[in-house]
């Protein structure tokens, strides 16, 4: 398998920040990937993205297509703001501030909130019968008191910017993210080749992680590269999602795989909501009228292999939400 020295390694693409208020860009950040190769994709959920109310069923039940086609969603944080009392040296304190722009979550927060977070995001995800097998921190920043709370769950992984790290038992990998500046101008310039470059460096490793954010769907130029990256990787490598990579790494039984997981729940519930809500949730606050999930895949298509078609059946059963993203975002269809 990818975790074979002998054979190919493994490419895991995340999209980063999932809420209702950013999925137009992340909607055009799948559609770009699709254009290159029909992989699973990990996607990082926000409960409550910035501390918003908004309340999307159309989005729900999108995410829930996705996780029954094979995807993961995986737990990014609560609320994605640093809220907490800047402390510590200089440093420290820009990293949260300008870096990050105070969206560390978990940068400086003591056990006991870290675990109330925590504990919120479950129950989210467990209201909606959706399995949880990874835990990211927004920006990648954990706190000392925060790192011990998340290693009290049962979470299989997390993820910091250099490493991957399974959690139980405590083992990581040094797989640094491959990840755009898209916030400025001149990260925007240079972020490409700084990521070709440190994706040459990364050739020989087990792992590669290639990790996608809102922001970038606004620009094309950024988008362009990572479809080119995606296509060069997936020559000798295997997309799976970060759930996968860290159970075959742990020589644990795929989530997927388990019939007493939430996984059977939700895909079941989805496809029996969905069917029979045509009608009703046409009307409402949601904007979206919706009919049955799309079909589970049969797979990951080849290396760089063009896959139209499955976009569109995508669009054809969220149509809103297509034409909202196609308004709002830089990279709208051809």
């Amino acid at each position: 398998m990818f975790l074979n020295d002998s054979e190919n390694g493994a490419l895991c693409v995340s999209i980063h920040d999932v809420a209702p208020s950013t999925w137009a860009e992340c909607l055009h950040l799948l559609r770009a990937v699709r254009e290159v190769a029909d992989i699973p994709l990990t996607w990082l959920v926000v409960p409550n993205y910035h501390a918003s109310a908004l309340r999307s069923r159309s989005y729900e039940l999108m995410l829930e297509a996705l996780l029954a086609q094979g995807h993961e969603l995986a737990l990014h944080g609560y609320t994605h703001r640093d809220d907490a009392p800047l402390s510590g040296r200089l440093p420290r304190r820009l990293l949260r501030t300008v870096y990050t722009e105070r969206e560390g979550e978990f940068a400086d927060i003591d056990s006991a909130d870290a675990r109330r977070r925590i504990e919120l995001g479950l129950a989210w995800f467990a209201q909606r019968g959706w399995p949880v097998d990874g835990f990211v921190a927004p920006a990648w920043l954990l706190g000392e008191q925060a790192w011990a709370a998340v290693a009290e769950y049962r979470f299989t992984y997390t993820t910091t910017y250099t490493h991957f790290h399974v959690l139980h038992p405590a083992r990581k990998l040094l797989a640094p993210a491959l990840v755009y500046a898209a916030r400025n101008r001149a990260g925007r310039a240079l972020s490409p080749p700084l990521v070709s470059l440190a994706e040459r460096t990364q050739r020989k490793a087990p792992l590669v992680r290639l990790a996608l954010h809102p922001r970038d769907a606004y620009h094309p130029a950024l988008v362009a590269h990572a479809q080119r990256l995606i296509e060069r990787l997936l020559v000798s490598r295997q997309a799976v999602t970060k759930g996968a990579f860290a159970r075959a790494w742990a020589g644990l039984p795929d989530l997927n795989t388990n019939s007493t997981t939430a996984s059977t729940t939700a895909s079941t519930t989805t496809s029996a909501t969905a069917s029979t809500t045509t009608s009703t949730t046409a009307g409402t606050t949601t904007g979206t009228t919706t009919s049955t999930n799309p079909s589970a895949r049969s797979g990951p298509s080849g290396p760089g292999r063009k896959q139209p078609s499955s976009w569109d059946s995508q669009c054809a059963q969220f149509p809103l939400l297509y034409s909202a993203a196609k308004r709002n975002c830089a990279i709208g269809p051809s």
